[in-house]
C-alpha cells in the first residue's frame, strides 16, 4: 500500500499500529514474519500511544520486573538490542516521517522504520530530534527534501490522524494492535496463538 487511503481489506491485509517508544511494539516486528510468512500483506500505521509526552520528553527510571524481563528475552529471542532509554520522546514527528516513508518510498520504509526503532532502543537517541531523523531518512535512501516539505506542511502529520482515526473506529487505543478479517488482536499475542491466527486469515 502507498499514498492511497487505508482500507481494511478483508482478505489478504493485516493492519499493525505501532509507536515507535512502545517496547512491545520493538520486540513486535518479529511477529510481524507470522503474517508474511503466510503470504498476508502486513500494513503498518502509526499510532500515538502517549500524546500527553511533553515536547522535551519524559525522564524514565531503572526498569524492572517481571514484564521487563519478558521483553528483554523477547529481544534477545528475536536478535533484538534493547538498551533501556533514559527518557520517553514526543514521537509524533518521528511516526509522520515514518508514514511518509511508507506512503511515498514503500521500498525504502522498512529500513527507515527499523533505523528509527533501534535509535531509541539500541542507541538511547532523542526520537524528537528532527535532525536525527533526517540523518536517518539519508541513510535510508529516502528524498529528505520531500520528507521535510510533508513535514513542515502538515500533510505528514495528517497522514498519522487518518491512520490513528482508522484504529480508533475498530477499537484500537493502545498498541501494539493488529486488524485482519474483521478480528482485532490487541497487544503482544504469545507466538503460537498468532500463527494460528495467520493461518486461519491465509485460508
Amino acid at each position: 500500500m502507498s499514498g492511497a487511503a487505508i482500507t481494511p481489506d478483508p482478505s489478504r491485509q493485516v493492519l499493525h499500529w505501532y509507536d515507535l517508544l512502545c517496547p512491545f511494539c520493538y520486540v513486535g516486528q518479529a511477529r510481524n514474519a507470522i503474517f508474511r510468512d503466510e503470504g498476508l500483506e502486513v500494513v503498518e500505521l502509526p499510532f500515538q500511544a502517549h500524546p500527553e509526552i511533553p515536547p522535551g520528553g519524559r525522564a524514565m527510571g531503572p526498569r524492572s520486573g517481571a514484564v521487563y524481563a519478558g521483553l528483554e528475552a523477547e529481544a534477545r529471542s528475536a536478535g533484538l538490542p534493547l538498551r533501556w532509554p533514559d527518557r520517553l520522546p514526543d514521537t509524533r514527528m518521528a511516526l509522520a516521517a515514518a508514514e511518509w516513508a511508507r506512503r511515498n518510498a514503500p521500498d525504502a520504509f522498512p529500513g527507515f522504520q527499523a533505523a528509527l526503532f533501534q535509535a531509541h532502543f539500541a542507541s538511547n537517541e532523542d526520537l524528537a530530534d528532527r535532525s536525527l531523523v533526517q540523518r536517518y531518512a539519508t541513510e535510508s535512501g529516502l528524498d529528505v527534501d520531500a520528507l521535510v516539505a510533508a513535514l513542515e506542511d502538515g500533510s505528514a502529520g495528517s497522514a498519522v490522524d487518518e491512520a490513528q482515526a482508522l484504529g480508533a473506529s475498530l477499537g484500537v487505543y493502545a498498541t501494539p494492535a493488529w486488524y485482519a478479517g474483521g478480528h482485532l488482536v490487541p497487544g503482544l499475542f504469545p507466538r503460537d496463538q498468532l500463527k494460528l491466527f495467520a493461518r486461519a486469515l491465509a485460508g
